[in-house]
C-alpha cells in the first residue's frame, strides 16, 4: 500500500512540474512528436498543454513529410492559445511585417532567399517580399572565395539582428544561428568527446599550416606536422574540401575552443620496421629531401628519414655546407650508421665513406708498399746471373 502511495505521488509530482512549466516567447526547446494529423503535428512539450505545429515545415521541396512519430525536433515557442502551445522551427514564407517583428523581438529564426550580391554583403528576401542585407561576415563560419556562387538563389535561415523603421531597415545574420548551433553541438560533445578516440569528419578548410574538420558540429585542426609520418610540403596532395577524414583526438582545449586532432596515428607507423629492413650496417638506396647547415637529411622509406651528417660530407674534404657537394632531390646509397628508436633518429654515411682513420692507415700501408717497391727496383736485376758466370770461370781454369 505504501509503495501504491509513492507513486501516486511521484505521478502528482510530475503533473505538477509540467503544469507549473512556462515558456518564454522564442524559447527554443526539444520536443518529441506524439501525432500527425493533415496539417498539423502534435508535440510532447514536457508541458501539461499539447504542443502543436504546422506539418509544412518538416515537408521536403516535394511536398514529403520528412519526420514521423517518435522523433524529437528542435521547435520555437510562439503563442499559447486555449490549451495548446503554438511551436514552430522558423517563421517562413508569407509572413508579414508584424512576424518578422516578432521574430526579431523573441529571436525566432525567419527563412529568407538570398537575391543579390550588393555592396557589402547580400540582399536577402524575407517572407516572400520583404528586403533585408546580411553582411558578407555574417553568411557564415568561414568566408568564402567565391560568396555570389555560393549563396544566389539559396533558401536559408537568418536571425534579425535589427529591425527599424517598421521594417524598411532589416539587417540579418545566418552566421549567428551557426553558431548558436555549434554551441548546443559544442555542449554535446564535451560529455563523449576524449583525447585518444578516433573521429570521423569532413574536410572544410585547407590551409599552410594544417586541415580543417568538421567532427560533428564543432572544427578541429590537423596540423602539417600530423598528417603524415614524412615531411608534407604541400597537404592539398593528401587532403581536398569535402573529403571525410579520420582522425585522432590529440588534444582538447574546450575554453579555447581548440580540438587537435592526428591523421598519421590512423596509419601504420613506419618505425615498427626499421630494425628489420634497416639493420645497422646496411646499405639503401636514397633521396635527399633537404638540405640544412649541419647535413643532409635523406628519405629511405616513406615516413623513415635519415641525417648523414656534414662531417661525413665532402669526401674527406672540408665543407661550409652540404650543398657544397649534393643538391636536394638527387639519389644516394647509403649505409645504416646508428638507430636510436627512442629519438626516432638514423645516422646515415654515404656508401663510398672511408673513416679518417680507414684513410690514414690504407695511406700509410700503400706507401710502405710504395717504399718496398723502391728498394727492390735498386737491387741488380741481373746478379744472379753474373754469379754463374764467374764459378762457371773458375772451373774452367782449374781444368
Amino acid at each position: 500500500m505504501e509503495k501504491n502511495t509513492e507513486s501516486f505521488a511521484d505521478l502528482f509530482n510530475e503533473d505538477t512540474k509540467k503544469t507549473l512549466r512556462r515558456l518564454n516567447r522564442g524559447e527554443r526547446i526539444t520536443a518529441t512528436i506524439v501525432g500527425i494529423s493533415g496539417e498539423s503535428i502534435f508535440l510532447d512539450t514536457g508541458a501539461k498543454s499539447e504542443g502543436i505545429m504546422n506539418a509544412s515545415e518538416l515537408k521536403d521541396s516535394d511536398g514529403n513529410l520528412t519526420a514521423a512519430i517518435g522523433d524529437k525536433v528542435e521547435v520555437y515557442f510562439i503563442a499559447a492559445k486555449s490549451s495548446e502551445q503554438i511551436f514552430t522551427t522558423r517563421i517562413g514564407a508569407g509572413s508579414g511585417s508584424a512576424h518578422l517583428e516578432e521574430a526579431w523581438r523573441s529571436g525566432i529564426p525567419v527563412d529568407g532567399v538570398v537575391k543579390a550580391e550588393i555592396k557589402g554583403g547580400f540582399e536577402i528576401t524575407l517572407g516572400g517580399n520583404i528586403r533585408a542585407f546580411c553582411p558578407y561576415s555574417q553568411m557564415g563560419l568561414r568566408r568564402v572565395e567565391d560568396a555570389g556562387g555560393e549563396y544566389l538563389e539559396t533558401h536559408m535561415p537568418f536571425k534579425i539582428t535589427r529591425y527599424e523603421e517598421n521594417g524598411r531597415n532589416i539587417v540579418v545574420s545566418a552566421r549567428a544561428l551557426l553558431e548558436e548551433e555549434r554551441e548546443r553541438q559544442k555542449e554535446a560533445l564535451q560529455q563523449t568527446l576524449a583525447e585518444g578516440m578516433t573521429v570521423k569528419g569532413t574536410v572544410t578548410s585547407i590551409r599552410d599550416f594544417g586541415a580543417f574538420v568538421d567532427i560533428g558540429g564543432i572544427e578541429g585542426l590537423i596540423p602539417i606536422s600530423e598528417i603524415g609520418w614524412s615531411r608534407v610540403d604541400d597537404i592539398k596532395e593528401y587532403f581536398t574540401i569535402g573529403q571525410e577524414v579520420q582522425a585522432v583526438i590529440k588534444s582538447l582545449d574546450w575554453q579555447k575552443d581548440r580540438i587537435s586532432l592526428s591523421y598519421k596515428d590512423t596509419l601504420d607507423d613506419p618505425w615498427e620496421r626499421v630494425a628489420t629492413e634497416f639493420p645497422v650496417g646496411s646499405t639503401h638506396p636514397g633521396k635527399v629531401v633537404r638540405l640544412a647547415q649541419f647535413g643532409a637529411f635523406v628519405t629511405l622509406a616513406p615516413g623513415i628519414d635519415g641525417l648523414i651528417h656534414i662531417s661525413k660530407l665532402g669526401g674527406g674534404r672540408r665543407i661550409n655546407h652540404p650543398r657544397e657537394v649534393m643538391e636536394a632531390g638527387q639519389d644516394i646509397d647509403v649505409t645504416i650508421e646508428s638507430i636510436d628508436n627512442d629519438k626516432r633518429k638514423v645516422s646515415l654515411i654515404p656508401a663510398d665513406y672511408e673513416a679518417p682513420e680507414e684513410k690514414e692507415e690504407v695511406e700509410r700501408k700503400e706507401f710502405k708498399e710504395f717504399q718496398a717497391g723502391r728498394k727492390e727496383s735498386k737491387q741488380p736485376k741481373d746478379i744472379g746471373s753474373l754469379g754463374e758466370l764467374l764459378k762457371k770461370k773458375l772451373a774452367e781454369k782449374q781444368k
